[in-house]
């Protein structure tokens, strides 16, 4: 066949593998017209046809809407422009199933009521200027006062989730878990009696210093690892510089009241919610992940409670 051999819709069919009925579906959308036809009304299609159907064909494939098509192939929109409309509508529907898909996952891990199941649904759909708000509510809640200054800056900066604009699965779980947990009433008594709790051992203007859970971590984190018991004569030295060094932290003397007061604020802070806490909130800012922290302390309490006022 030579340039100027017209086909009709059967053969245009059988050179681009599209059924006759979705060519005609196409030529009576005016997206590949024909070129002429027969006495008997049938139609005859121009070879560039051909190119034009397999443009076509590749744009549905891609998710376009006939109009859209129609005007691409018209020349009334530039294919450029198109995509990447097109492209950024497909971000948006991307980002809606990574978190219906995270939420789902969750949800099979976990057995929700369907009350749950809302909330984590609402959660995972929350704006960037929503979950801000979620979350500086819980914290303004846990550092309200003014006595926290420095510190209180510190915390609110190490304690602030930073969901990315196109975050994993993981990182979408791992939100809508921590932002469960900042809705907890009871978890912000214990953190805000936790930020109190170092507040008031701080004198007047003094700067921020490692609290006792710091130096717990520093101190028995070895003993820990070692699997040493915390009623063992070898826990003795652990117990002493534990003791020790908070000693000498907050000024105090290293007598009975510091370890019954230093015991207080250990068993104020053996909340296994705050090691989750962090643990998910390295996992949505990208951080490295956190120690288990409640192990160490559980291991002082223990530690501490044995020895009684010795």
């Amino acid at each position: 066949m030579d340039g100027d051999t017209l086909y009709s819709i059967g053969e245009l069919a059988q050179r681009t593998g599209l059924t006759v009925k979705t060519i005609r579906f196409y030529s009576d959308h005016g997206i590949v017209a024909p070129a002429d036809r027969t006495r008997a009304r049938y139609r005859r299609y121009a070879p560039d046809a051909v190119a034009r159907l397999a443009f076509v064909r590749t744009l549905r494939e891609l998710g376009l809407g006939l109009d859209i098509i129609r005007r691409v192939v018209d020349q009334e929109l530039t294919l450029s422009e198109v995509a990447a409309e097109h492209a950024a509508a497909l971000d948006v529907q991307i980002s809606t199933l990574r978190l219906r898909r995270a939420v789902l996952t969750a949800a099979a891990q976990r057995e929700p009521t369907p009350e749950e199941m809302e909330l984590m649904h609402q959660l995972a759909t929350l704006s960037e200027v929503e979950r801000r708000r979620l979350i500086d509510d819980f914290l303004d809640t846990v550092f309200e006062g003014p006595h926290g200054g420095a510190y209180y800056v510190a915390a609110r900066r190490t304690m602030t989730p930073e969901l990315p604009d196109s975050p994993t699965d993981e990182q979408v779980r791992a939100w809508v878990e921590l932002a469960e947990l900042s809705l907890d009433t009871d978890f912000r008594a214990s953190v805000r009696r936790l930020a109190k709790n170092h507040v008031s051992d701080l004198p007047d203007g003094a700067r921020p210093r490692p609290d006792m859970v710091a130096i717990a971590r520093d101190v028995v984190g070895e003993a820990v690892a070692c699997g040493i018991s915390p009623a063992s004569p070898q826990a003795d030295p652990v117990v002493a510089e534990l003791t020790a060094r908070c000693a000498l932290a907050y000024g105090r003397p290293d007598d009975a009241e510091l370890h019954r007061w230093l015991l207080h604020r250990l068993e104020a802070a053996s909340d296994p919610r705050w090691d989750r806490y962090f643990q998910l909130l390295a996992r949505i800012n990208g951080w490295p992940a956190p120690g288990d922290l409640n192990p160490l302390i559980g291991w002082s309490v223990a530690a501490l409670r044995m020895r009684g006022d010795r």
